[in-house]
This record gives C-alpha cells, structure tokens and sequence, in this order.
C-alpha cells in the first residue's frame, strides 16, 4: 500500500486528484457515476452573485487532443448554489472548494464573503483567468498590479485559505504568481486554458460570437507543466497543476516538477468516472516505481 495523501499546508487531502472548475459541474451531476469520496477535493463550477446565462452558442469546438470552450461562466447565482452546497454534503465529505467570479472586483468580494461563511466550504478559489468572458480573453490576472490588489482585499475579507487560478495567457506568469502570493494567497491553480481560434471556413468567421476561446486537454499538458515548473521557480505556496491531466502518470509528471496536488477537467466530459481510473492508475504506477509516498517524487525532477 502506497500514502496518497497530499498536503497543502492549509490541508491535507487524502489523495492529489481534485476535479476542476467548469468541468464537474455543480458536483451532484456527477453522483450516479461514482462515490464522490474517492475525490481529494471539488471544486464547483464557477459562480457569481446572481444567475448568468453564459455566451451564446456554439459554446464548444474539439480540436486534436483538447476542446476549445466558450461557455462564458453561466450559473445558477450564489443563493442556489448554497442550497446545492448543503444538499451534496449529505452525500459526500470530500472537500468542496467555491470557484469565485465576478465582472467587478466588487462583486468578487461579495460572493467570496457569501461562501467564507458556509462551514460546508472548506476552500476559496479565486478565478480571475477565465479568458471566455472578457472581450479578447481579457481578465484581471493579466495584470500583477490588479492580481495583487485584488487578492490582497478578498483575503483581508475572508477567513478560508484562498486559491487564486492564473492565466497563462501573459508574458510572464511568475511575476503574476509572486504578486498573489505577496498579497496572501495561500495556493495557486495553474493554468486556465490557454486562448485560442477556430475559424469556420464556409462563413469565414470565427467558430465562437466571443471570438477567442479557451483551449484545454492533452494538448496543453506540456505547456502548462512548464508553467507550473517556471512558478515553483519563485513562489513557496504550494501550486496545484491543471492542464491535460488524463492518467495516474500524468498526475505524477506534475507532481515531480513540484505541484502539490492537480486538478482534472477536460476529461471528465467524455469520462464521467475518469477519477476513479485516475486515482487507481496512480497507486499502481507508485507501487511499480517503488515511491512509497508523494513528499519522495514531488519537485525531484533533476536538471
């Protein structure tokens, strides 16, 4: 037997393997498929203060290895989701972390604070990269000066450790990543999806009405690895990968640059269970390598 378990200074998890935002939805879609329990972590699909519809359809468009989306955040609105938060406790202890948009940072700090008062959230994860909203992927964490000051005003206003996602979107991510740490977040999710195009050639226009849409998948795990190993390179809050992870294998590659725990989104749309492989997968590829625990691979990899 092998330890999964996975620490993240502010918690430890029972094993790396967390489902990521937007791609698990609301967290009871996926019940009728597997025990919830299995999971390290949710995290829910992101969420802000009233009900959204999202951006107009074709919301998404497959490409070699990955999916491009432009969803554009709908949801249900902070109160609904509250009411789900309590009913998907009563069937499961896994941790629940809220993912928190907002058009404003405003808006951001009133959501974080509806959600730092449920004792049945244990984590805040702070979306400031989502690149389908904005016009031309715009968003906060493109900017280190706006990154800093909006995380330091919703940690200042929160009491549960804050996870900030960033976009990789930007020339240098690192810089993004010490001005989140400096303002107090307490983990970093790396990366969102990467932007990209698709064009339609019969009415030689964009797939999407926003235009640009988000890449992720198998296609952006090698990017997204580099990233995770360039930020490990200056910030020491733990960082949690994200980016084509599709095996148990793949959780061991971001672990061996230094990721603390991944999370798995794309995946799940054609695999609902695909986490229950993915965990199982990663005891079996442990034991073959003879790593009796994570503190033995994480951030060995040599150079």
């Amino acid at each position: 037997m092998v330890d999964l378990t996975a620490d993240l200074g502010w918690a430890k998890l029972k094993n790396p393997v967390i489902t990521a935002s937007g791609a698990f939805g609301y967290g009871e879609e996926f019940l009728p498929f597997f025990d919830l329990d299995i999971l390290g972590a949710l995290v829910l699909k992101g969420i802000y203060l009233h009900p959204r519809e999202g951006n107009p359809p074709p919301r998404l468009c497959e490409t070699p290895s990955g999916l491009l989306n432009s969803i554009g955040l709908p949801g249900i609105g902070a109160d609904k989701l509250k009411e789900t938060i309590r009913r998907l406790t009563e069937r499961t202890r896994t941790p629940i972390i809220v993912n928190i948009c907002g058009e404003e940072d405003r808006e951001f700090l009133e959501v974080a604070r509806v959600f730092d008062e449920m004792a049945e959230v244990s984590a805040l994860e702070l979306n400031i990269s989502c690149p389908n909203v904005r016009e031309g992927g715009k968003c906060p964490a493109q900017d280190r000066r706006h990154t800093y000051r909006l995380v330091r005003r919703i940690k200042r206003n929160i009491r549960k450790p804050l996870l900030v996602k960033l976009t990789p979107n930007v020339a240098d991510l690192s810089s993004i990543a010490l001005s989140a740490e400096d303002a107090g977040a307490d983990a970093l999710s790396l990366v969102n999806t990467f932007l990209g195009l698709a064009v339609d050639l019969e009415s030689r226009r964009s797939v999407f009405a926003n235009f640009f849409a988000g890449l992720s998948g198998p296609a952006i795990k090698p990017l997204a690895l580099k990233l995770v190993w360039d930020v490990l390179r200056h910030v020491r809050i733990p960082v949690i990968g994200i980016g084509g992870v599709v095996s148990g294998k793949d959780v061991l590659d971001y672990l061996l640059v230094g990721a603390s725990a991944v999370q798995i989104g794309t995946v799940n749309f054609s695999e609902p269970a695909a986490a229950v492989r993915i965990i199982s997968e990663l005891e079996e590829e442990m034991e073959k390598l003879h790593i009796n625990n994570l503190t033995e691979i994480r951030g060995k990899l040599q150079t």
